[in-house]
């Protein structure tokens, strides 16, 4: 394949992408946020599943914008990817170790 035709395809895929893919995650950003805001001041949810609502939707917008706006979707971020997994599951260990200390 010549650079010629490899510059001709990436700019494709890139001009099909186009920033209908960002408006619409912004959109989405948006509506999640809203909906965290609205769960909050309806005040009549139990406090136990409001937080994991709320965290629950922190993890799909943060996906989210980690797909779209940082592009972890597209081919060649499986390096950042794993470092972003072995990050969580050295926070998670953390989180369970502190939570083990202090309750037992």
């Amino acid at each position: 394949m010549s650079s010629q035709q490899h510059t001709s395809s990436a700019g494709n895929r890139h001009k099909l992408e186009g920033p209908r893919n960002h408006y619409l995650s912004y959109i989405v950003s948006i509506l999640l946020t809203i909906l965290a805001f609205a769960a909050v001041l309806y005040g009549g949810l139990d406090r136990a599943f409001l937080i994991m609502f709320l965290v629950g939707l922190a993890l799909v917008q943060s996906i989210f914008q980690l797909a779209y706006w940082m592009h972890m979707k597209d081919k060649g971020h499986l390096f950042p990817i794993a470092g972003l997994i072995f990050g969580a599951l050295v926070a998670l260990t953390a989180v369970a170790a502190a939570v083990y200390w202090v309750w037992w």
